[in-house]
């Protein structure tokens, strides 16, 4: 399965075409390391929550923009030698010294996928979560999960995937547990949910909140939806 690094940052809004810059730049580099698949996707419909929320994440201001963006890998050992090279190559070091946001506030972590469902289309939006679950619950999260997968498919998503809390570290100022108000005896999760365009993704939501099956799964959730972190997001760099 699918071995996944998640980051979430804060951008200035201003930024935005120095990040997708940097970013497309910096693409040839990751996949030269072992990247399969880089994707960068920008904030476009991130709420507030009433507990936590993608800004609260990495302490966005109010002149900055969420970025929520993951990086792919065929299995957690190349992820690891990726990373061994990363830290070793001076273009990297280079590379570090240009970022056009604050680096403090980014939060990162390593997943392993327990969901990885595919349909038909391009990517043109992304929906993305931060999912605080029991860690005792991992298998009822995995076969709702699973469920709801079909459910996103049926009605035009082309990509699901959740993926489980694997090297997760803590950080100086933000951090996923912070971000998932994480609690002793929990996990995180890091998904996302893949549609042909924002106007798909909106037309899909309808059809599946009348459906039998997402009124049936809402009822007995194995995690707090209430510390559930989402937004939607519009892809600006795929490698």
């Amino acid at each position: 399965m699918t071995y996944v690094e998640g980051f979430v940052v804060a951008v200035p809004t201003a930024n935005k075409e120095a990040y997708r810059k940097h970013a497309a730049d910096a693409a040839p580099l990751f996949k030269e390391f072992g990247v399969a698949r880089m994707v960068e996707c920008w904030g476009d419909d991130v709420p507030d929550g009433k507990v936590n929320d993608f800004k609260g994440a990495v302490q966005a201001k109010p002149d900055e923009t969420v970025v929520f963006s993951w990086f792919e890998y065929p299995d957690k050992a190349t992820r690891d030698a990726a990373n061994a090279k990363m830290m070793s190559d001076p273009r990297m070091e280079q590379m570090g010294g240009e970022m056009p946001f604050d680096g403090k506030r980014m939060i990162i972590g390593g997943f392993d996928s327990i969901v990885d469902d595919r349909g038909e289309g391009p990517t043109g939006y992304a929906d993305g979560y931060i999912v605080p679950v029991p860690e005792d619950n991992k298998e009822a999260y995995r076969a709702l999960a699973q469920k709801m997968s079909g459910v996103f498919i049926d009605y035009g998503a082309t990509r699901v995937v959740e993926a489980w809390a694997d090297d997760v570290p803590d950080g100086k100022v933000t951090d996923y547990a912070r971000a998932a108000h994480k609690k002793d005896g929990e996990t995180v999760v890091y998904s996302w949910v893949e549609w042909p365009s924002k106007e798909a993704r909106t037309q899909g939501w309808e059809k599946m909140m009348a459906d039998e099956r997402m009124k049936a799964s809402s009822e007995n959730t194995p995690f707090d939806g209430q510390r559930m972190v989402y937004g939607g997001f519009v892809p600006i760099v795929e490698a």
